[in-house]
């Protein structure tokens, strides 16, 4: 009972889907565009985070290396100061003459030392705060600083002397506990044969020195920069807050990390995912020093929650769109069945025959397919013959075609023809209709067979010969065309219609005499051949000008027109077909200063291109 019920309430649910196409087709195009949205919005999201902290990371670990190079370099080049004094012959003659001297050679040697403290203080630049020197066997310490310049003799060795010594070091750096804004340098002064410690040599340097280097690794941030000793002491942290004990305690263990990738590989840096933080570290190769950069993860993560905060804005936005686009194109696309449907809800005068059976659809498609299924012989019958219709309208169009051309021109000719009969010669009425009898016979030719530039002259010599003969001297005719360019090949009968058409629609209306200018010359890609007639007619105004532009823009769609206006349209819509539309016609004309009409046509000939 129960599952009758439910197949019973599930069938009432499911009955809108089934009779309509456009709900099951908008609800499928919504879930099919969904969840892609969302779960590559989600992707981009995750992706975009951690490319964010790959970044974070690649960029410090890069930085890192850098200043600790340059870190290195510095910290060489007071390493180097040192050197330079322990093997300069003073400081080895001092240590070496001790006990075999005299008072004068003492004093001397002393002086010696005392120069050279000097001119290391001096040579070191202005971070330098003081130098000292300490030679055991003689408890002398040479201090020179910008207060004093003194030779002290101990009674005893001092205490830096005595670290050194103790912890068997060669080298120690700390900071200076009374001024915690410069640090001590000191190297031990061994004795060549046995590495016996004699005494040490100590620069006083300011820690500002080394601020210029490690605010490279601070641009547009203050996160904490610390230089480290082999012990995990702070030696010096040059910018940001204080550190948490808790991050401080992981900072100090990066020592203990730093120890054992040093015995695994060389080089670095190195970073360590902390609690809170991620710690970039760079063991210095000069001396037993860390250079140590804090950054919070708060920091890094600001950045991705930020880049994630607007890829969840673009997704929103995304799937919000592509959810109405998708509605919409369902709306759309059913748009036309759902009318087709409700238009075939109306046809009850088909005639019923024998059909194939078809579906239990009862929704827009299984209408149409009981409409559609009684309409099927009929529409085959109807294509066939609006088929046929179309195809005899083209019949009829290319037959009109050449129509149009030859009683428009038999009609002007014979009336200038009949004219001259009368008035003139016999010998100059036998010229006329020579060239009548020649201009007939080039017309009566296949209508669709091109001609050769040099026929189509000699048709408009004929033409012209009996508009001369007409008008007498008012007309004057200048004919320059190129002999390269005769065999070149254009639709028949296109240059005569022009040269009637300037008579009639230029000339004839004009006062005076008439000048035509026929030329020949090449396009600018010398593939295009232009021919040019050129009359000093009445002209057209800029209106007119624009209308036949227009209808020459148009073309292909009049294949034919009635009356007069036999000429442009004609021609360049045949150019067009037979050409391409790189070639046809162009009109050039000024009000009261004639009209220009240039033919272009392909310099070779390339047949038909349609």
């Amino acid at each position: 009972m129960f599952r009758q019920r439910l197949h019973s309430l599930l069938q009432t649910l499911m009955l809108p889907f089934k009779r309509s196409i456009r709900t099951r087709l908008i609800i499928t195009m919504v879930l099919l565009v969904i969840p892609p949205t969302i779960a590559v919005t989600l992707l981009a999201t995750t992706n975009s985070r951690q490319a964010m902290e790959d970044q974070v990371i690649q960029t410090n670990l890069s930085n890192m290396k850098w200043t600790g190079i340059y870190l290195d370099q510095q910290f060489d080049q007071l390493n180097s100061l040192i050197y330079s004094a322990l093997i300069h012959p003073d400081m080895s003659a001092y240590l070496s003459n001790y006990g075999n001297q005299s008072l004068s050679e003492q004093y001397s040697d002393q002086r010696n030392i005392s120069n050279l403290i000097t001119n290391m203080y001096y040579s070191a630049g202005n971070y330098m705060v003081g130098v000292d020197i300490y030679v055991d066997d003689r408890k002398k310490l040479f201090r020179y600083n910008s207060y004093e310049a003194s030779v002290n003799s101990l009674t005893a060795a001092p205490e830096v002397f005595s670290q050194l010594v103790e912890q068997n070091k060669d080298f120690i750096v700390h900071t200076d506990e009374e001024d915690r804004s410069k640090f001590r340098m000191i190297r031990s002064i061994n004795r060549f044969e046995n590495r016996q410690k004699q005494g040490y040599i100590s620069l006083d340097v300011r820690w500002s020195m080394m601020d210029q280097t490690l605010d490279l690794l601070n641009q547009g941030s203050n996160h904490p920069i610390l230089l480290v000793d082999g012990s995990g002491e702070l030696l010096y942290q040059s910018s940001g807050e204080q550190l948490s004990a808790d991050i401080w305690r992981q900072v100090q263990q990066v020592q203990q990390a730093q120890q054992q990738q040093a015995q695994q590989s060389a080089g670095g840096p190195y970073y360590l995912a902390a609690d809170g933080a991620y710690i970039f570290y760079y063991p210095s190769s000069a001396l037993e020093l860390t250079l140590i950069k804090v950054i919070p993860k708060s920091f890094v993560h600001q950045s991705s929650i930020q880049t994630m905060k607007y890829g969840l804005i673009v997704g929103i936005v995304s799937a919000v769109l592509s959810m109405l686009i998708a509605a919409f194109l369902g709306w759309q696309i059913s748009k036309p069945i759902v009318q087709l449907a409700h238009s075939m809800r109306g046809l009850s005068f088909m005639r019923r025959q024998e059909q194939q059976p078809i579906s239990s659809r009862i929704d827009e498609i299984g209408l149409l397919e009981v409409k559609l299924h009684n309409m099927q012989n009929r529409i085959q019958e109807h294509i066939l013959n609006e088929y046929q219709m179309e195809l005899d309208k083209k019949n009829a169009e290319l037959r009109a075609l050449q129509a149009q051309i030859n009683p428009h021109f038999m009609q002007n000719t014979m009336q200038m023809i009949g004219s001259m009969i009368f008035s003139s010669s016999p010998e100059q009425s036998y010229q006329m209709i020579r060239s009548l009898s020649d201009m007939f016979r080039y017309v009566l030719r296949e209508p669709d067979e091109l001609a050769t530039v040099e026929t189509e002259l000699k048709h408009v010599q004929n033409y012209l010969t009996i508009q001369e003969q007409r008008f007498g001297g008012r007309l004057k005719v200048n004919m320059d065309c190129d002999e390269r360019f005769l065999q070149a090949r254009l639709p028949k009968l296109t240059l005569q219609p022009i040269v009637e058409n300037a008579f009639f629609h230029g000339l004839e209306p004009k006062q005076g005499d008439w000048q035509l200018h026929i030329s020949t010359q090449f396009a600018a890609d010398r593939d295009t051949l232009c021919m040019s007639i050129r009359d000093n007619g009445v002209g057209m105004n800029s209106r007119q000008l624009a209308q036949l532009r227009a209808r020459l823009a148009f073309n292909e769609k009049v294949l034919w027109t009635s009356g007069k206006q036999i000429g442009l349209a004609n021609i360049a819509s045949r150019i067009h077909i037979q050409f391409g539309r790189r070639y046809g016609i162009e009109v050039n004309s000024s009000e009261q200063n004639g009209t220009e009409v240039m033919v272009k046509i392909p310099a070779a000939d390339k047949g038909d291109v349609q």
